[in-house]
Parts: structure tokens; C-alpha cells; sequence
């Protein structure tokens, strides 16, 4: 979206045309809308506009649910944005820190504002975008004079009366569609003063889930977060905003549940275990943050193999921290001897997990040429120093 099509959809007939729009969600949609726009006199920039934000909303529902309808996105914009269920979390860590002005420094459409701001703080939201910084103001509109919205680099903002802040430097090249990830040193605001700005205010640092362990700096909580199956985010919480004692937290949140992994440190793991009668596959967040081995632990379970993150034991537990499978029995790893074996055994619905192995699971499945009415887990993974095909089912 550029400042012509920004300004031609901030209008009374651009978010009226908008809101009258039927769903757009298949190409087909889009030339129909666009069709009936242009041979009812609309503008091109306008029908442009109109049309790619009732499709941004369609995609956004998954974000943001039904409140994606009364919302404006870039698709640069709805692709880095914090979903609402994350963004709820954040606000709630916030409040219960005492917070009650709260800077958001690299606001983007406002997801993570609307949750500060849905749960009565003040914020000042800030994007060194004007056209994202305009898009996040009229997301946050319905909060009136609780929400600022400013257009600036976050390094020349004054923080001076702010409680905390919460800080998502650009992590990709600047731009409103198609954009690619940097390098850390490339980060806007810097690494170097995030950290520094952490050092005297309370700070929520979001960053990529698979940024490198070994930069994070000391006295600050890192926490992973894990949705529906996606780990999504590391939160870097200093001064208020990190908990006593907790240095390594994992957040999995699945639908409407929440449930959360905390420890001092990095977890010591469990000694191989040979297979046993389940298998267990960790929450991404939990594998980030390195507490395998307290899941591994409470399920009196342990690795397949060392280094390899699937665990196996004989107890009939499980956790919100895996996901677990009943093991069937071990089938040959050879593509042509396991497409006979699944044939003989009528699977036609196959999931297909791997650890541990070079494996391209849809090169595979066309090579098994799967039949039937059956469906099962096949778990490719290293036991024993051995390739190991496993025939699983979900507990």
C-alpha cells in the first residue's frame, strides 16, 4: 500500500465501499469485486485499496479473529503482527508488573497496542512508518486519548513518564508486501540499544523464536511462545517485567488454553531411553527453551537418540507440552520396503514426523503411494545410530 491508496481508503466512500464488500478469498473474489468496482465509476487506486484490505481481513481473521473486520493491514504488516491470544499474554504481564503507560517502539498495525490498551493502560504507539504508523491509528481508534500514535524511529522517542516499554525492532527490509529477513546486526532499533534501554527501563523485547541463544544477554527472562502447533516469538522481559527466579520460560498456547514451562536455567536431559510403548513429540517453545528435560521427567521418559528431541518411555502420561503418540511397532526405513508394509496395512492417511534424518516428507509420499482407509503417525528418526521408521498413532 502506498500514501495514494492509503489516502483514497481513509475516506467515507473508501471504508463504506470496504465494508459493503462481500468476502474476498479466492482469486476468483478479487476480479469479481474489482469488476463490479471499476463499472460502477470507482477510482483505480481506490478499487485497489478497497479490494486488498477485504482480502488482508480475510486472512487476518486467523490473527485476530472478528475483530480483523473493523481493522486496516499491509501484508507485510498482518504477516509480522502478534496474534490477539500472544498479544493478551504480553498486556497481561504488563498489568501484573503494575504498569500503566506502556510505549509500544515498533508498533507495526497495533496487535500488541490493542492488547495493552484492551486491558486499560495508556500507550504510545510508535512506528517509523507513516503510512503503518496511519494504518495502527485507526486500528486503535475506538481507545480515543488512552492510545498515542506517533510516526518516528523509535531511538529518537522520549520515554520519560512511560512505565515500560514493549519493543519490536524491524527485523526485515522495509517495505509493505514482500519483505526478507536481516541479519541481527541489521536489526532497527539496534541489538546493542534494545539491551542498553533494558538496562533502565522495564523491557519487552520481541524477537525471531530461533535468534541466537548464545547473544541473549544476562539478568533477563527468556520466554518462547508456541501457537497451535508454530513457535512464534522469544520475549526478552527485563527489570519488572522478569520474574524472580525464572530464566527460561516456554508459553503454549493452544485455542482458548494456555499453559506455561518455568526453570532457573536450561534443563539437564534425561539419558536415552530405548523405544518404548509412546512417543513423545516437545512444543517447539519448550525445545527452544531447552526444558526437554523436565517434560522428559514428568512423563518418566527420555530421547530416542542423543541430540534427537522426540522422547519414548512406557508410562501412559502425557502434557500440554507434547503432543503423544501410542507407538504401533518400527517398519522398514527403506522408501519401497515401508510402501509395501503401509499398503499390506491400508493406511491411505499418513502424517509424516522426522528428527534426525535428511528426509523430504512430499518427495516421500508420492514415493509410497499411499491406499486405504486407515491413518496413522510415521516418525523418521536416528535410534541406535540407525534410521528408524516408527507407525504411531495420536493418543
Amino acid at each position: 500500500m502506498d500514501q495514494g491508496e492509503l489516502e483514497a481508503l481513509l475516506t467515507t466512500e473508501g471504508l463504506a465501499l470496504l465494508d459493503g464488500l462481500d468476502p474476498v478469498e479466492t482469486t476468483a473474489d478479487v476480479a469479481r469485486a474489482v469488476s463490479r468496482l471499476r463499472a460502477a465509476g470507482h477510482p483505480p487506486a481506490l478499487v485497489s485499496a478497497v479490494v486488498g484490505q477485504a482480502r488482508l481481513r480475510e486472512r487476518a481473521a486467523t490473527k485476530f479473529g472478528p475483530f480483523a473486520a473493523g481493522m486496516l493491514f499491509t501484508r507485510a504488516g498482518l504477516e509480522q503482527a502478534t496474534r490477539m491470544a500472544v498479544a493478551a499474554h504480553h498486556a497481561g504481564r504488563m498489568r501484573a508488573a503494575g504498569v500503566g503507560r506502556v510505549a509500544d517502539l515498533g508498533c507495526g498495525i497495533g496487535g500488541d497496542a490493542l492488547g495493552f490498551a484492551g486491558l486499560g493502560m495508556d500507550v504510545l504507539a510508535v512506528d517509523a512508518d507513516p503510512v503503518t504508523a496511519a494504518l495502527a491509528a485507526y486500528n486503535l481508534r475506538p481507545f480515543g486519548d488512552a492510545v498515542e500514535v506517533r510516526s518516528a524511529r523509535a531511538e529518537d522517542v522520549d520515554l520519560d513518564g512511560w512505565d515500560a516499554v514493549w519493543l519490536d525492532p524491524a527485523r526485515r527490509t522495509a517495505g509493505h508486501s514482500e519483505t526478507r529477513r536481516v541479519s541481527a546486526s541489521d536489526y532497527s532499533p539496534s541489538l546493542g540499544w534494545a539491551h542498553a534501554l533494558g538496562e533502565r527501563l522495564p523491557v519487552g523485547l520481541k524477537l525471531g523464536p530461533a535468534h541466537d541463544r548464545a547473544t541473549l544477554p544476562q539478568g533477563v527472562e527468556a520466554q518462547w511462545v508456541s501457537v497451535d502447533g508454530s513457535t512464534v516469538e522469544l520475549v526478552l522481559w527485563s527489570g519488572a517485567l522478569a520474574r524472580e527466579d525464572i530464566g527460561r520460560s516456554a508459553l503454549v498456547v493452544r485455542g482458548d488454553e494456555a499453559h506455561e514451562l518455568t526453570a532457573a536455567a536450561d534443563a539437564e536431559d534425561e539419558p536415552v531411553h530405548p523405544l518404548g510403548a509412546y512417543l513423545h513429540e516437545p512444543e517447539g517453545a519448550v525445545i527452544r527453551a531447552r526444558l526437554v528435560g523436565d517434560v522428559a521427567r514428568s512423563l518418566d521418559a527420555g530421547p530416542v537418540a542423543p541430540g534427537i528431541a522426540y522422547l519414548t518411555g512406557d508410562a501412559a502420561l502425557t502434557t500440554p507440552f507434547v503432543s503423544s503418540f501410542r507407538v504401533r511397532e518400527t517398519l522398514p526405513a527403506d522408501a519401497k520396503a515401508l510402501a509395501k508394509a503401509l499398503r499390506e496395512r491400508g493406511i491411505g492417511t499418513l502424517e509424516i514426523k522426522k528428527r534426525g534424518v535428511d528426509v523430504d516428507p512430499a518427495l516421500l509420499r508420492r514415493r509410497l503411494g499411499l491406499k486405504g482407509d486407515a491413518s496413522a503417525t510415521l516418525f523418521l528418526t536416528r535410534i541406535a545410530g540407525r534410521r528408524t521408521a516408527v507407525l504411531a498413532e495420536r493418543v
